[in-house]
């Protein structure tokens, strides 16, 4: 429990600071508030990452239930965020992804749930699990990041150069890192698809059959935005409309068939 607490606390530090970064540009190049919420999401994760390990890896296999894969993908999009704030400007992508891991690991205490997969489970078919896992955790960021595009692209057209436009990064290079994070999401997402082939004995049996085919319909929305973007120079709304989709479609594949085989039928999702 102490785990589980302390992790809320320091993630919602964290979005605190990034907070007033976003609030009071003139506090967005104070190295202490930047040092200080990447502190904290640093120690905020890994905590998360124990709470985790103490949930989800029991003796008698991985606890897959609903509430610890949520939390387990909002723990990859918390990774991915601190990862690729080394190089490119993300920081500020954790006022809305902290404040969601947070009640993740709120879930996984106050409404958990058991859905064991079993340790005689094939190891490629654990390949096609972790690879969903960092699938959906670079895509989400992918998702929040074209939030903050669209926000940003509406503010410069309508001429309202509000506090926050202060502290982003131009427009050009956000766009260019939404389109890097949904390059390296659809590469993950089609591993995933293609090790779910090779190692699941029926990807279209009955209790698979909707999330298979809508995690191919992301796969084709992602692929038609990547390729319009490569082919007509797409940008602005319409990517973010095509990303947006893409990204309901494959939670709908992820948590809405989940939930369904999980909750309501009371059946494996593997």
């Amino acid at each position: 429990m102490i785990f589980s607490i302390s992790s809320i606390l320091l993630y919602l530090t964290a979005t605190a600071l990034l907070g007033c970064r976003l609030l009071w540009p003139a506090l967005s190049d104070n190295n202490a508030l930047r040092i200080g919420s990447i502190g904290t999401t640093t120690f905020g994760v890994t905590l998360h990452g124990i709470v985790l390990y103490q949930t989800i890896l029991t003796q008698t296999g991985l606890n897959l239930g609903i509430s610890n894969v949520a939390s387990l993908v909002t723990w990859g999009i918390v990774l991915v965020l601190l990862v690729g704030t080394i190089a490119r400007p993300l920081v500020n992508l954790g006022i809305l992804v902290l404040p969601l891991a947070a009640i993740t690991i709120a879930l996984t205490r106050f409404y958990p749930s058991e859905h064991m997969l079993s340790e005689s489970v094939a190891l490629g078919v654990e390949i096609h699990v972790v690879l969903s896992i960092l699938a959906a955790s670079v895509l989400s960021v992918a998702a929040i990041q074209s939030v903050f595009l669209a926000f940003q692209e509406r503010s410069l057209r309508r001429k309202r150069l509000t506090r926050i436009l202060q502290v982003l990064p131009p427009l050009q290079v956000q766009e260019s890192v939404f389109f890097q994070l949904i390059g390296v999401g659809f590469f993950l997402l089609s591993l995933s698809l293609a090790s779910g082939m090779a190692f699941i004995e029926d990807m279209f049996a009955q209790h698979l059959a909707h999330k298979t085919l809508l995690s191919l319909l992301a796969w084709v929305v992602f692929a038609v935005l990547l390729w319009g973007r490569w082919r007509f120079g797409w940008r602005g709304r319409r990517a973010v409309r095509w990303s947006l989709t893409g990204f309901t479609v494959l939670m709908l594949a992820y948590f809405g068939s989940k939930m369904v085989l999980e909750i309501i039928l009371g059946r494996a999702w593997y």
